[in-house]
């Protein structure tokens, strides 16, 4: 059971979270310390330095050779089913589109594990259970960060206007002379929205390419394969200098967090009714896709448990940073974070309690 001492550990871990994000709050509604431009400045100083570095440490300190498999295979599955869902969801209802697929899945699939996930589930769960954990941040460093970073580009390269010259689009048009009428007609409409496409995932390729975070996964990936592998350590200057900067990282997120909220006229930004649907997303949809994902791959015993609490946990703030780099409902998931981090400590137990009969 969970003793008193669990509970203030991970008191202390949350706490230091909502302190960065408070000063950075007043900084800007009382003190006026920074510009709109500035506050912009410090969330891309996150999301292309911090953010990338932390990954970095995060995957290369992970053993690769020492993975859960079915653990990984229901948490690939878990949010395989929601955005799957998400997609279905807003195709028939044609409201929000790929934004609201990218928010959806941000909410109910990317639990905020590093800073309070590890402390509580080996309080619940012993330390085999924060090992388990460690290994779903680094899924989420390697795959499903880069893969929300490539929906982002997506979606901010076919907003933006991709034709291909006219010379091409005739060359690639002009249809052999025996070709029917409707053959002609198909081509035509074929043909451009071919190229565009071809154009939009080019154009996304080449972006997260120069992406500090796709290099940062790579790299950490083939580091920790060679680290584990002979057993060789990093020189001690290049591993200072990557702690300094990706220490602060998540403390800085939650500043850039604070910096945000206090540009909007309210706390709640996106307004009451969404954020219990951001809530019911995140606590309720999360761990009933992560319970089905578990048995379907086979999960049981106390990894099983371990699966369907840490998908109860609160969302993550890397998600956020990215939102707001691209602008696709930062307020939102602003929202989810800071409640949900307040409160995560119930709803845990909750899970764990229930978990437990």
């Amino acid at each position: 059971m969970i003793s008193p001492t669990d509970v203030y550990h991970v008191v202390a871990a949350t706490i230091p979270l909502y302190v960065a994000m408070i000063l950075a709050y007043i900084s800007v509604k009382w003190w006026q310390f920074f510009t709109p431009d500035q506050c912009s400045g410090i969330n891309k100083f996150v999301a292309k330095f911090s953010i990338p570095l932390l990954s970095f440490q995060v995957i290369s300190a992970n053993n690769p050779y020492k993975m859960n498999l079915k653990l990984i295979l229901s948490d690939f599955l878990q949010k395989l089913f929601a955005f799957v869902a998400l997609t279905a969801i807003t195709r028939i209802s044609s409201r929000g589109g790929l934004n609201w697929t990218i928010t959806g899945l941000s909410l109910s699939t990317l639990p905020n594990t590093l800073i309070l996930g590890i402390p509580l589930l080996k309080a619940m769960y012993g330390e085999e259970a924060a090992g388990n954990l460690a290994q779903i941040v680094v899924l989420q460093s390697i795959i499903w960060y880069n893969i929300l970073l490539f929906l982002f580009e997506f979606n901010a390269v076919k907003s933006a206007s991709v034709s291909p010259s006219s010379e091409t689009t005739e060359d690639m048009e002009a249809p052999h002379e025996a070709q029917s009428k409707e053959e002609v007609e198909e081509a035509r409409t074929r043909t451009p929205r071919k190229i565009k496409t071809m154009l939009i995932l080019l154009t996304v390729g080449r972006k997260l390419m120069s992406n500090p975070n796709t290099h940062a996964t790579v790299i950490g990936l083939i580091w920790a394969v060679i680290r584990f592998r002979w057993n060789i350590k990093l020189p001690e200057i290049a591993n200072q200098s990557i702690i300094i900067l990706s220490n602060g990282g998540l403390g800085m997120a939650m500043f850039s967090l604070g910096l945000f909220m206090a540009s909007r006229t309210r706390i709640i930004a996106c307004g009451t009714r969404l954020a219990i649907l951001a809530m019911a997303m995140k606590f309720i949809i999360g761990p009933a896709l992560m319970a089905g994902a578990s048995y379907a791959v086979g999960l049981s015993g106390t990894i099983l448990r371990v699966a369907i609490v840490q998908a109860a946990l609160p969302q993550g703030i890397v998600p956020f940073v990215f939102s707001k780099e691209y602008n696709i409902h930062p307020d939102i998931l602003s929202t989810g974070v800071i409640f949900g981090l307040l409160i995560a400590l119930p709803i845990a137990l909750t899970y764990y309690c229930l978990l437990a009969l």
